[in-house]
């Protein structure tokens, strides 16, 4: 699970657009006669159903014409502007995307959830400082959300904050016994502190939660290589690199959020002959595209 990538999600924050579905029948006319304001929002309201569903099955560039017609129709409507925005991030265009969420919020400043996606918003625009000020916002709205609590730890880390972080990743994982990453970005914290131990049992805790975790299985491996267990640590690492070879990229492990003295470490441990055999396995037994 990619740590740097906020747990809240278009697909969860659709709750935010339950929007009622046009009463009005479609007959067939020989003439189209004038709308009325009625007729206008009902017509906005059905796009933006239309439109949230096209997003549950991310067909994304299908639902953005529908919520842009939708903003149009029903100006006053924050869930319009919001579900527009939330579209055009995940259509990578962030700025377009928080231009119209804060429409959103302007239209609904205590509606937490949409200060939870601009939160999302900030983040994946490297502004950490907003991110964090949309999810403190958004989290006195609606405390009990432990995605959120995550997210806001990830934004601590990327700021230098440790300690805040780590409070806010326990908060998390306190809220939700199954959010192993919280405890596994526990584990990275630490071992950025030189507290190896520390870390070693916060990923042996996230392992505990989900024993095919390939994260806190590697890490746990990296630590336990770094102090001379060397079995132990081959063993593990050759099992989360079967589990998910994807953490044999330092660019995937930097996107989550593992630190330079990490990062370093790894570097030998995946040198070494016998990791290095695996991930030549690990390769060959990958199905060859077409």
């Amino acid at each position: 699970m990619p740590n740097r990538t906020l747990i809240l999600s278009v697909a969860v924050t659709l709750s935010l657009w339950n929007v009622a579905q046009p009463v009005m029948g479609q007959a067939l006319v020989p003439y189209t006669p004038p709308l009325n304001s009625e007729q206008l929002e009902q017509t906005g309201l059905g796009l933006l159903e239309e439109a949230a569903q096209l997003t549950r099955f991310q067909q994304y560039q299908l639902a953005v014409p529908r919520a842009e017609l939708a903003t149009q129709l029903i100006p006053e409507n924050y869930q319009a502007w919001a579900l527009l925005g939330s579209l055009y991030l995940q259509l990578e265009n962030l700025d377009k995307g928080i231009e119209l969420l804060q429409k959103a919020s302007n239209l609904a400043p205590k509606e937490a959830g949409v200060q939870f996606i601009l939160g999302e918003a900030y983040f994946k625009k490297g502004d950490y400082q907003k991110s964090i000020q949309s999810l403190e916002t958004a989290l006195k709205l609606d405390p009990n959300v432990p995605g959120a609590l995550f997210d806001l730890g990830n934004a601590y880390y990327k700021l230098g904050r440790f300690e805040q972080a780590i409070l806010q990743y326990e908060k998390a994982f306190a809220q939700e016994k199954s959010l192993w990453p919280a405890i596994n970005n526990v584990g990275l914290v630490k071992y950025e502190q030189g507290e190896i131990d520390i870390a070693i049992a916060k990923w042996r805790q996230a392992i505990s939660v989900d024993p095919k975790a390939a994260e806190p299985m590697l890490a746990l491996a990296v630590a336990l290589y770094k102090q001379g267990k060397t079995e132990e640590a081959l063993s593990l690492g050759e099992a989360a690199l079967r589990l998910d070879s994807r953490y044999a990229n330092f660019d995937y492990l930097k996107e989550n959020l593992w630190g330079d003295r990490l990062l370093n470490d790894t570097q030998k441990f995946l040198a070494t002959p016998q990791i290095q055999k695996t991930l030549i396995q690990v390769k060959d037994t990958q199905p060859q595209s077409r």
